[in-house]
């Protein structure tokens, strides 16, 4: 009599305080007790039952004896035929199984595949935003949850609907940790969305947690509500030089890269679509340019607050010319053409100097000509004079003569 008092108090207290289940599928908190009933067994002794686990805790199938043991601060036999776990945890998941004859020797089997939960505390959105920029990508915020089993998933909410990351304008970067120890999950999300220009100015964001077990309702964190505003466009002009970006073989291209703001970008550049693994700078130059130079060049200018800006598209183009490979830069043909300019200033100066020379030497002759016929009067007047005097001379030599002795 004393006994089955005693059973169905134990029965009481811990349907009351814990779950007595007889179903195949059990559910238990972390923590709390658990009891299963072993169908077909009487109530009172003596009892013909048998418990077995396989669980967390052990290896293989584990048998509990009714009288008692090293495992009964894990799970114990009650003098009903019922199984008492008097603080459920992680490593009691797993199946339990019974056999109990009644009175009259009809077997009966019960079998229970337990699990165990743990509902954490209310998720938070930590490091919340300020405000939204349109056009670019923006992280709202991180939501946390701790201290749950099994880990459940965070989802985010968009004024009130679900929001689904689509890897374009919304992402969501996961990570799931778990405590060593207690065996718990922590969960945290971050959000990034790109709101669209022209969209609404001040949405609400919201993040919850949905368990894994049992099925129970979100938990909700309490929404934000973020300003949108929509920057003004960077206008990015890229300049070439030639004009044009047509060049000849070896010669110099220079592309550069033209915002409003220079000191807070970040420039970049794009070759045929493709990104150029480049220092940013917003000077491009192209020296000595060769065939895979060619090609359709444009400049990304990032800044901080208005994101990404590409300029238009330009074109670089090789020439052939029919004398080879030559100076391809403006500067070498403009060089070329005061070389030009210079010789054939030189080449009329030498001219100029051989016509004179002629001239000189013909105007030369023509004197010399003229002064030759008067040259030759003069000498026949000295001449004569020469014969007179010799003339007179000789008389007066003869009378000299004469007047000797």
């Amino acid at each position: 009599m004393a006994a089955g008092a005693a059973a169905g108090a134990w029965v009481l207290v811990f349907s009351l305080w814990g779950a007595v289940v007889g179903d195949r599928n059990v559910t238990a908190r972390i923590g709390k007790p658990l009891v299963l009933n072993c169908r077909g067994a009487p109530k009172k002794p003596p009892q013909q039952l048998e418990w077995k686990l396989n669980t967390g805790r052990t290896e293989a199938w584990k048998v509990l004896s009714p009288q008692g043991g090293p495992w009964d601060s894990v799970a114990r036999v009650l003098p009903n035929g019922s199984l008492l776990l008097p603080a459920v945890g992680i490593q009691d998941e797993g199946t339990f199984r019974c056999r109990a004859k009644s009175r009259n020797g009809k077997e009966t089997r019960s079998t229970y595949q337990v699990r165990v939960y743990q509902i954490p505390g209310k998720p938070e959105i930590m490091d919340p935003a300020s405000e939204l920029m349109a056009g670019v990508p923006n992280k709202v915020g991180t939501c946390l949850s701790k201290g749950g089993y099994p880990a459940g998933t965070l989802n985010w909410h968009l004024d009130g609907k679900p929001l689904i990351p689509d890897g374009k304008g919304v992402s969501v970067q996961e990570e799931t940790r778990r405590h060593p120890e207690t065996g718990l999950f922590t969960l945290q999300s971050e959000l990034m969305v790109t709101p669209a220009r022209g969209g609404a100015p001040h949405p609400t964001f919201s993040c919850s947690f949905s368990p894994g077990l049992p099925r129970r309702r979100a938990l909700h964190t309490a929404p934000i509500q973020l300003s949108v505003w929509e920057p003004v466009p960077l206008e990015v002009q890229l300049v070439v030089e030639p004009e044009g970006g047509t060049v000849a073989p070896g010669g110099t291209v220079t592309l550069t890269c033209e915002t409003p703001a220079q000191s807070s970008l970040q420039i970049h550049w794009i070759k045929d679509g493709v990104p150029l693994p480049l220092t940013p700078n917003p000077v491009l130059l192209l020296s000595e340019v060769r065939p895979q130079d060619q090609g359709t060049y444009s400049c990304v200018a990032t800044h901080p607050s208005h994101g990404p800006q590409e300029s238009r598209a330009v074109s670089v183009h090789i020439i052939e010319t029919e004398e080879g490979p030559t100076a391809g830069s403006l500067e070498g043909q403009g060089l070329g053409t005061v070389a030009l300019a210079l010789g054939i200033l030189g080449g009329l100066g030498i001219a100029a100097l051989l016509i004179g020379a002629i001239i000189w030497q013909r105007q030369r002759r023509q004197g010399e000509e003229r002064k030759a016929p008067e040259n030759q009067e003069e000498e026949e007047e000295e001449e004569e004079e020469r014969e007179e005097l010799n003339q007179s001379e000789e008389p007066e030599a003869a009378e000299g003569s004469a007047a000797g002795p």
